[in-house]
């Protein structure tokens, strides 16, 4: 059966691509994704007010999963204190060794999985900017939520007030919780696992980690499950752009070579006509104006080119054949 390619997800690379070009173009694109997610604070009583708005849907919907896993998650050390390292730690992780592994393993693929994971982080970021949303663990605690990783903090590497590292809670925005970018990324890394694995353990990772990934953002109470929802619809959104962000990034290479390039052309041609044009009067000095015996015309005269001299002094042939008689050759010319 012929494979089929997942539309956004097919496009070749026109040139080789390089680690070195690579690695900072993705650092580049982290630093600016994390400096507007903490930039992008926005109101604390708008995030409180998105927040309960939020849980007041998922419990007319019947979609309140995040009290009975929080509960859980609050009781039982031995779930809670993974599930905390697994929320701070696995997305840094997991995500660029896929990364590392398409470009190494798959580079054909990789430029347009690279492209859909950039351009779905950038639609979660607009979502951070329009929706800024308190987490269930940040509520008060009347509507019933235990924040996991300030009760397991001891255990880990990460602080009591947020998963930063200690120390630095104070630089994350802990109000960037619409969309889930923990699910999104999650649902890429298993969409590649399962797209390019090619064994049954990669298929079984590509389910069990993005299902994980959002039972745990929930019971942790850093997450709603709509929140989840709309971390896949973002991905989902990025998948759709894919095509159009590369064809955009192929026109603006093909431009910037063709309007370089006259440029380029233009000086080369100055550098090169000027010695051309500088020894052509040189030339034309150091040519001979010498015609014969001496004589030298002047500038710009020109002569008629004149016949060999074929005859010795005194040899030259009559000047009048017709003078000879009738029966008497013509000298030979």
């Amino acid at each position: 059966m012929p494979h089929t390619e997942t539309p956004g997800t097919e496009a070749a690379p026109e040139t080789r691509l390089r680690w070195w070009t690579e690695l900072p173009l993705i650092v580049l694109v982290y630093a600016c994704y994390s400096a507007g997610r903490l930039l992008v604070r926005g109101d604390v009583a708008d995030a409180v007010d998105h927040g309960v708005a939020i849980l007041d849907i998922e419990k007319a919907l019947f979609l309140n999963a995040e009290h009975p896993l929080n509960r859980l998650f609050t009781s039982e050390p031995w779930i809670g204190v993974p599930a905390d390292f697994w929320y701070a730690s696995l997305h840094y992780l997991v995500t660029p060794a896929i990364l590392v592994w398409l470009f190494r393993s798959r580079a054909v693929r990789y430029r347009a999985a690279r492209t859909w994971l950039m351009t779905s982080t950038f639609i979660g970021l607009i979502g951070f900017t329009l929706l800024p949303t308190c987490p269930p663990r940040l509520l008060d605690s009347g509507h019933g939520f235990v924040d996991t990783m300030a009760q397991y903090s001891s255990y880990g590497w990460w602080g009591g007030e947020a998963s930063a590292p200690r120390g630095m809670g104070g630089m994350t925005n802990q109000y960037a919780a619409m969309p889930s970018l923990h699910v999104g990324w999650a649902l890429w890394c298993g969409v590649m696992l399962w797209r390019y694995g090619g064994t049954r353990t990669t298929k079984v990772a590509a389910v069990v980690y993005p299902l994980v990934t959002t039972i745990v953002v929930m019971g942790t109470a850093n997450h709603y499950f709509l929140d989840a929802v709309a971390g896949a619809a973002v991905m989902g959104a990025g998948l759709l752009l894919t095509p159009f962000v590369l064809r955009t990034a192929q026109r603006v290479r093909a431009l910037l070579p063709a309007r370089l390039a006259p440029a380029a052309a233009g000086s080369a041609t100055a550098a090169a006509g000027a010695p051309a044009s500088a020894s052509a009067p040189a030339a034309e000095s150091t040519g001979s104006a010498i015609v014969s015996g001496g004589c030298q015309t002047s500038a710009g005269e020109r002569i008629p080119r004149q016949r060999e001299q074929r005859f010795g002094a005194g040899a030259e042939p009559d000047p009048a054949p017709s003078d000879a008689g009738d029966e008497t050759p013509a000298p030979a010319r």
